[in-house]
């Protein structure tokens, strides 16, 4: 899959990106990371990028000009045009569902503006999907960006070293993952569970499921409703109640 991000700080996004798995995957050919300075392409001398919003107002606005011409120049090499994904708090919340469709996609484009916002007229004339990340404000949409290619990137196939690890993190299925645990066996006085050191798998599999349905039904009740209950869940639940 290749990744474009239009952004004023390329520089933040290279060095968030291209480290760890994501890293590994970009030197395996996995994955492209393209980060493409939006100041690249201003006609000002002095490389703005913005201007006074008309109607008055605090703060500037990203003009329309140089966002344009820097997805342009994007597009020109791809054989469709892609979807433009632009990190606003008025679009549609980014969950794991959107990122398992996202996956899909061969090139994805995000635009992550700056200031009080970018030229509504080419947000109408380029952005595919408007996404927020939850209920709050940033001073830019690279960190929001950020965190959705490495979600979406953990679904390409050979990203993750254990691919049976993104079937069975939390969300999946819309209920949390269940509680991990590592050497030694006993720390703090704190022993692990005996049932994932009995070598039984089935046991251990129904144990982690039961974590999982307890653990969302109390943290995540929204999600829970939406979990898709076997006969044996329902019988745990009642009996556990």
């Amino acid at each position: 899959m290749n990744f474009y991000i239009m952004t004023l700080f390329p520089d933040m996004v290279k060095d968030g990106l291209n480290t760890s798995i994501i890293g590994k995957a970009v030197e395996k050919k996995l994955l492209s990371i393209n980060a493409v300075d939006i100041r690249d392409y201003t006609l000002d001398k002095h490389r703005h990028v913005d201007d006074y919003p008309y109607g008055g107002g605090a703060g500037m606005v990203m003009q329309a000009q140089p966002v344009y011409d820097c997805y342009k120049d994007i597009e020109k090499d791809l054989e469709k045009k892609p979807r433009v994904l632009f990190m606003t708090p008025t679009g549609k919340t980014f969950n794991q569902d959107m990122a398992k469709e996202l996956s899909k996609e061969e090139n994805l484009v995000f635009l992550c503006g700056h200031y009080e916002g970018i030229d509504k007229r080419v947000l109408d004339k380029i952005v595919t999907d408007e996404v927020s990340i939850g209920d709050f404000v940033l001073t830019g949409g690279e960190l929001p960006a950020m965190m959705m290619i490495d979600a979406i990137s953990r679904l390409i196939p050979g990203v993750l070293n254990n691919d049976i690890s993104a079937e069975t993190e939390s969300f999946t299925d819309n209920l949390l993952e269940y509680p991990q645990y590592t050497r030694p066996e006993i720390w703090e006085g704190e022993a692990v569970p005996a049932v994932l050191l009995s070598g039984h798998h089935a046991n251990i599999e129904k144990w982690r499921r039961e974590k999982s349905l307890l653990l969302t039904k109390e943290r995540r009740p929204d999600l829970f409703e939406k979990v898709e209950l076997t006969k044996k869940d329902k019988k745990f639940l009642a009996d556990y109640e």
